[in-house]
């Protein structure tokens, strides 16, 4: 695929995550796609992606998603993003702790025919836990 093909990609789908557009966003990726996360592990679908994002804006309605750069070489893209919101509904089976939190983290993605054929999301798991209240720890002294 050109560049030019995956930048128009990315634009629209960028786009759909400041509106929580779970149908855009979902539709972007082939229908066989696989999607990894900390979260989510491996899913695969648009059925299970679409369940994904779903479940996200549930627990963070007011996400911000901020992109920071994106990369794009032949079929691979790369886009390193911030999310802020607050932790309000259910998420990895606990209620909403009304806390917020701010996480940077990255998209590497693989294109084929017009779609996201594959996609890795990287983020700092255990600090997302921390910072909406999941997980507890003493900071280091």
């Amino acid at each position: 695929m050109k560049s030019e093909k995956i930048e128009a990609i990315l634009a629209k789908w960028l786009e759909a995550w400041k509106h929580h557009d779970v149908s855009v966003l979902t539709s972007a990726f082939a229908e066989d796609a696989v999607y990894t996360s900390m979260l989510a592990g491996t899913i695969r679908g648009r059925g299970e992606i679409e369940t994904l994002y779903h479940g996200w804006f549930k627990a963070f309605p007011d996400m911000v998603f901020e992109v920071e750069r994106q990369l794009i070489n032949g079929d691979q893209g790369a886009v390193l993003w911030s999310q802020y919101g607050t932790h309000v509904g259910e998420f990895c089976g606990l209620a909403g702790t009304g806390r917020i939190f701010a996480l940077p983290g990255a998209f590497f993605m693989t294109f084929r025919n017009g779609r996201i054929e594959s996609m890795r999301s990287v983020y700092d798991f255990t600090n997302l836990l921390l910072q909406i209240g999941i997980l507890n720890a003493k900071p280091v002294t």
